[in-house]
C-alpha cells in the first residue's frame, strides 16, 4: 500500500498537481512476522488419512492431500464439477477427476487464471467422495449442491475447517496446534517432490522456487515435478 501510494503521489508531482510527497516522511510499521509453511512426514499424512476416516472432513482431507486442492478451492466445489466416473474406455481414458473453476475468495475466483483446472482423482479420492455423498441428505447432493458445507449447504468458512482440521490432527497423534488445513497442499508437493516421480504435479512450469508452500521445512520440487499437468493419480502419496 505504501508504495502504491508512494508512486501515485510521485506522479502527481510531475504532473505539478501537489508540491510535496508527504507519502515519502511516513514510516512503514513493521508487520508480524509469517507462519513458516509445513510439510507432513509420509508417516505423519497416512496417520492424518487414517484418522480422518471417522470424520465428516474425511473427504476434504483427502483431496486436500492427494491431489493439492486449495482449501478455499474445496469450500467452493459444487457436486456438479465432480466426475466420480470418468470414461473408462475412452482412448487414452479419461479418469474421474473434480474440476476446480471458482474459490471462495471475495471475487469467487481462483487464486490465478492458470489455477482453474481439472484434477484426476485416484481411487482412494473417490472412494472417500462417494462415502461423503452417501452420508448426506438428497437434497444436498444435487448439481448445484455444495460438496463441503454446512449442515444447512451454506458455505462453510475458514473458522469451520480449522476447528474440525483439528479434531482430526488430534486424533492422529500429532499436535494440533501445529497444523493448519493449507499445509495440506505443501504436504501433497513436498512429498509427489520426495517419491521420486515428480512429473505427475500441476505447478506452474518454470516457478517451483517461487512457489509460496517451498519454504522452510518443506521440499522444493524438481524442475520437472514442476510441469504443469493437468492430471495426478495419486501414487506419490500415501494410497492404500
Amino acid at each position: 500500500m505504501h508504495s502504491l501510494l508512494n508512486r501515485s503521489v510521485r506522479h502527481a508531482m510531475a504532473r505539478d498537481k501537489i508540491k510535496r510527497n508527504v507519502v515519502a516522511l511516513c514510516d512503514i510499521p513493521t508487520g508480524r512476522t509469517g507462519r513458516p509453511s509445513k510439510s507432513l512426514t509420509f508417516d505423519q499424512a497416512e496417520a492424518l488419512l487414517t484418522a480422518a476416516e471417522g470424520f465428516p472432513l474425511h473427504a476434504y482431507i483427502v483431496l486436500s492431500l492427494l491431489i493439492g486442492a486449495r482449501t478455499e478451492e474445496l469450500r467452493a466445489l459444487h457436486w456438479r464439477e465432480v466426475d466420480l466416473i470418468g470414461r473408462p474406455d475412452a482412448t487414452p481414458p479419461v479418469p474421474p477427476a473434480l474440476a476446480v473453476y471458482r474459490s471462495v475468495r471475495v471475487d469467487g475466483d481462483t487464486k490465478t487464471t492458470k489455477s482453474r483446472r481439472r484434477l484426476a482423482m485416484p481411487q482412494r479420492c473417490v472412494t472417500a467422495l462417494v462415502r461423503h455423498r452417501d452420508r448426506m441428505p438428497a437434497d444436498r447432493t444435487t448439481a448445484d449442491a455444495l460438496v463441503f458445507g454446512t449442515a444447512n449447504g451454506t458455505e462453510l468458512d475458514a473458522h469451520n475447517v480449522r476447528r474440525s482440521f483439528r479434531k482430526v490432527v488430534a486424533a492422529a497423534g500429532l499436535d494440533e496446534t501445529e497444523w493448519t488445513p493449507r499445509e495440506l497442499r505443501h504436504s501433497f508437493v513436498s512429498l509427489l517432490s520426495a517419491s521420486g516421480r515428480p512429473d505427475r504435479g500441476h505447478l506452474p512450469a518454470g516457478r517451483p522456487q517461487r512457489y509460496r508452500g517451498h519454504r522452510e521445512g518443506v521440499s522444493p520440487p524438481t524442475a520437472r515435478g514442476a510441469r504443469r499437468g493437468h492430471e495426478h493419480d495419486g501414487r506419490p502419496v500415501p494410497t492404500r
